[in-house]
């Protein structure tokens, strides 16, 4: 496909999992793809990196600016870059509070802020924030994650709102646990990360966990110009997390 070819993307935290998987998916089908985030270790030649921290306002416009000035447009904004935090709602401390919001919540806030006026003179604007299933499912230990993103999926629709009629549109995914390398640094603080794992697997509907590739290719569909009509949209990427509820496989009859 080439449904990018002439578009420009700035994908952040594109330099590792799903955001690389995006950035890798945007150039092969014709953008010219610049990723934003801290390190830029295991980027492809092809694809621009920019080291930016998306709680640094002036780091965040001076990224965007860099973008604009090699490339001469701005079309596509993937808002991606994002952390964890493990907990109850007695778990984290103020400050922890504040640093996961400020990058799920007020990051993409500062990117979109400073791609805004380029993206309005755009043919093709899309801007595409990677929410989570947590936003709307109850997950244990995942307090201020899940308001973080709860908050993601607020902003999404209220950003969709006001700029739909200046030709940009804003749209969401959704993912369920995906297999990433910050799922993997989770997985290794246990005790047994082999035995999480496997147990991980076995709770997702479909028996494993969602790719990078999966994810990007639902933020690609969002991004894309052919994808017009949709906007203000929640795309969930998540095997079936939210709407399935299977039997256990002890459980299954053979004919219904």
């Amino acid at each position: 496909m080439s449904d990018f070819a002439g578009l420009v993307a700035i994908v952040t935290g594109g330099a590792s999992g799903i955001g690389l998987a995006t950035a890798k998916l945007l150039q092969s089908r014709g953008a010219e793809v610049a990723a934003l985030d801290l390190k830029l270790d295991g980027l492809p030649d092809d694809i621009v990196g920019i080291e930016a921290d998306v709680t640094d306002d002036a780091q965040v416009k001076s990224a965007v600016d860099a973008v604009v000035e090699r490339f001469g447009r701005l079309d596509v904004v993937v808002n991606n870059a994002g952390i964890s935090a493990v907990g109850d709602v007695t778990g984290n401390s103020d400050d922890e509070w504040l640093r996961v919001l400020d990058v799920n919540v007020v990051g993409m806030v500062r990117v979109a802020r400073h791609a805004l006026p380029h993206l309005r003179r755009s043919p093709a604007a899309a801007i595409v924030n990677t929410c989570s299933i947590v936003a709307w499912a109850g997950l244990e230990k995942r307090v201020l994650y899940s308001a973080s993103k709860g908050a993601v999926y607020a902003l999404t629709l209220a950003m969709a709102a006001d700029h739909l009629r200046e030709g940009i549109r804003v749209n969401c995914v959704a993912p369920g646990t995906a297999a990433t390398p910050w799922v993997d640094r989770l997985l290794n603080r246990t005790a047994d990360p082999a035995a999480e794992r496997a147990a991980l697997d076995a709770r997702q509907p479909m028996g494993r966990l969602v790719t990078a590739d999966e994810v990007a290719g639902a933020i690609a569909y969002l991004a894309s110009p052919l994808s017009g009509a949709s906007v203000g949209t929640v795309l969930a990427v998540d095997g079936g997390t939210h709407g399935l509820r299977l039997r256990p496989p002890s459980q299954q009859e053979s004919t219904y």
